[in-house]
């Protein structure tokens, strides 16, 4: 085999179409050796001797994608000092674009005695780790491009690769559960059918089967515990895991966006899968353990976590930015994704021991002209101190606002005191987003995720449900914000079926009601359930796999989001680019202001009514006549008004609709409860009684009639209808 000197960069195995060049930082190694595996796993060590600036690097001729590979990397072993060499362990190549196979808990893989910690285990890890494999970069991307929907525009659906296809019966069973399963027609055509416009994917970057979840015959079905921040994870290929996962990936991207919908991917840049001071060797603890984890000061030895994981990885180093960055522009360059959300984003903003809204990670991102042009967003809180940041991150950043979803819970089971609160939810979060000068876009609203109960069982449970995760039922969040409506967990008692259904009716409805950007967890509109189960992270199982038989209440459900996601895209006053202010427009023929909140007399609320604990109903109106901002061509948008109803108490209201001044005649759109029928005229001044926990969503025609299709094309809805 010939061995050429190669080059320090790019890092990672590169195929130019002749041979490969590798390429690995390590500033503690002494020596490196690059190891190439046949099927048999026959292992091939190369001498790495070139190296610059800490990077070792080789070029061979020969090796060409689907070769197997790690690295062996010998330097000092000296915990104490935070050093972790031992070339006894296979590692993982940092930047490897594809990963084949999954570690085992053997005892190979870990540099200690199980029986006796502080004795060492040299035993080789190379039969029981997974291996780097080399890719080839080439796909035909024919004409893609992404859809680039406006940010105020976007609906955004989180969805599991596996659990949403797992159980569909439109696709084949042998291709269920991997890319090519969600790249397929009928998948797409549920997506398209919804109406939303991105997919948000939970962790596709490569991560491990933990060992203690292997050993109590579970999985880790999340993926929040990546080990490969470059390699789509293998275990949802369907032809191989020697590059097949990275064709297939590519195919998936692509078939999405020519149905018009973007790829959103859920990122783990804050910690590692090799987990704490105990953990297997797996890659960069191996590599260069001090460069890559943040340790704690004055024992070295462990790690200092903000994430509940075992590791954080260290974010002022330059190295560590830029294996984040490079992962960041490959997944926008060469894969074609649109946005990241970053998990536990708190960490990456930590510089030593606190949150710095100016860290180095924002800083770099800020200027990158690849990355500062995605969607990002963030998980605005980690475990460690002070690491709770809704409404803290920089003016390019949206973030996930818990404190909406804590509030619409709230509000919709009836907590007393919640109606200043969800009045800023829902005209978008200005009191936490304006400061920094951002816009409502800056909201990533939700009221159900990945994380805790589902929309169903949001409104069927008080308590988790957590014993098939076989941790007693202790894990999972405790205060959930959940009523059952009557009953806990499945019935037969119809009046609790309807309440519950109604109530995730309401739930849903005020999120698509909402400004900012809303965000529905996949299954929620198919009513479905993971049996109370509100940390479903180890369930690899019809638990939290998306179930696609069709009842009258799945129907049901499903017919009322695709509604309600219909309106929100027909009406420019339901998705503004600015926020709200609460007084007329110098350019609105209406002298009303843009937003109004009413008390049940149809009059606006006063001090009195905003403060009783016991007032747990609203009426907004939005006023289409007053949008002060243009459309992205810069056209006025014109659009009609809108008032929405909410009676979340446990009793029926009568609601007085609001003068004349409002709108003369208003036609129903949408709503939950029986009384009224879609396109009933209600005059004004008339009083409505309304259920307990009921809506109603009425529309007005605008005033002025200056709008033509020519000048606002989709944004000429007449109505609200």
């Amino acid at each position: 085999m010939q061995i050429w000197p190669g080059h320090p960069y790019p890092l990672g195995a590169t195929f130019d179409g002749s041979g490969t060049n590798f390429a690995l930082f390590s500033e503690v190694a002494e020596r490196v050796e690059l190891c190439l595996l046949d099927d048999d796993l026959t292992e091939r060590r190369i001498e790495m001797t070139e190296v610059d600036a800490y990077v070792w690097h080789v070029y061979l001729p020969s090796v060409q994608p689907g070769q197997r590979y790690g690295f062996r990397v010998h330097g000092p072993y000296d915990p104490a000092s935070g050093h972790r060499c031992d070339p006894s362990k296979l590692l993982l190549d940092p930047y490897a674009k594809a990963i084949e196979g999954m570690a085992t808990n053997h005892p190979s893989l870990y540099s200690y005695d199980f029986a006796d910690t502080s004795q060492r285990n040299e035993e080789d890890s190379a039969a029981h780790t997974m291996h780097s494999v080399v890719v080839s970069p080439y796909f035909d991307w024919g004409n893609d491009h992404p859809p680039a929907h406006d940010y105020h525009d976007t609906v955004i659906y989180e969805a599991h690769v596996k659990g949403l296809t797992m159980t569909h019966p439109g696709i084949d069973e042998e291709i269920r559960g991997t890319y090519v399963a969600m790249g397929s027609p009928v998948i797409i055509d549920h997506l398209k059918s919804l109406g939303v416009t991105a997919v948000e994917f939970m962790p596709v970057h490569q991560f491990v089967q933990d060992g203690h979840l292997q050993d109590k015959g579970l999985r880790n079905y999340w993926g929040y515990n990546t080990i490969g921040f470059f390699a789509p994870h293998n275990e949802y290929a369907h032809a191989g895991q020697l590059g097949q996962q990275v064709q297939e990936f590519k195919q998936m991207v692509k078939n999405l966006h020519d149905a018009d919908i973007e790829v959103i991917l859920d990122v783990v840049y804050n910690h590692t899968a090799e987990g704490n001071h105990m953990g297997p060797t797996l890659c960069f603890r191996g590599i260069d353990n001090a460069a890559y984890y943040r340790l704690v000061e004055d024992d070295k030895s462990h790690y200092y976590d903000t994430t509940g994981t075992g590791n954080s990885l260290l974010m002022r180093t330059p190295h560590v930015l830029q294996l984040i960055m490079d992962s960041l522009r490959y997944w926008v360059t060469e894969m074609h994704v649109d946005g990241f959300r970053f998990d536990l984003a708190s960490t990456l903003a930590r510089e030593l021991h606190e949150v710095d809204r100016l860290s180095a990670f924002f800083d770099i991102i800020q200027q990158d002209p690849i990355i500062s042009q995605v969607k990002l967003i963030a998980e605005p809180w980690d475990l460690g101190e002070g690491g709770y940041q809704v409404g803290g991150f920089p003016p390019l950043w949206s973030e996930w606002n818990g404190r909406y979803r804590d509030t619409v819970r709230d509000f919709h089971r009836s907590e007393p005191g919640m109606l200043g609160d969800f009045s800023s939810r829902l005209a978008g979060s200005s009191d936490l987003y304006e400061h920094t000068g951002r816009t409502p876009i800056a909201s990533i609203n939700f009221v159900t995720a990945h994380d805790g109960f589902t929309l169903r069982d949001l409104v069927s449970y008080n308590e988790r449900h957590n014993e098939a995760n076989q941790e007693g039922g202790a894990d999972g969040e405790s205060h959930n914000r959940s009523w059952n409506s009557g009953a806990e967990g499945e019935t037969d008692d119809q009046s609790v079926r309807e309440l519950r259904l109604r109530r995730a009716k309401n739930l849903m409805a005020t999120l698509l009601v909402s400004q900012g950007v809303p965000m529905v967890l996949y299954g929620d509109e198919m009513w479905r359930t993971q049996g109370g189960n509100n940390n479903a992270y180890c369930q690899d199982t019809e638990i939290a796999w998306m179930d696609w038989e069709m009842g009258e209440e799945q129907q049901e459900m499903l017919d009322f989001t695709r509604r309600m996601i219909r309106l929100r895209r027909k009406h420019p006053i339901l998705r503004r680019r600015r926020f709200l202010q609460g007084a007329p427009r110098e350019d609105s023929p209406s002298t009303l202001p843009d937003v109004a909140w009413l008390g049940t007399d149809g009059e606006p609320m006063e001090n009195g009514d905003w403060s009783d604990p016991n007032n747990k109903c609203l009426m907004l109106f939005l006023n289409g006549d007053a949008i002060p901002e243009p459309d992205t061509r810069g056209q006025r948008i014109v659009d009609g008004s809108g008032l929405v109803l909410f009676n979340a108490s446990g009793n029926g209201v009568d609601f007085t609709l609001p003068p004349a001044e409002y709108g003369e005649t208003w036609t129903v759109l949408e709503g939950t409860g029986s009384s009224l029928e879609i396109d009933d005229q209600v005059a004004a001044g008339t009083t409505l009684t309304r259920e307990p926990h009921s809506l109603l969503i009425l529309g007005r025609p605008p005033l002025t009639d200056e709008a033509t299709t020519e000048e606002f094309g989709t944004h000429t809805q007449r109505t609200l209808a």
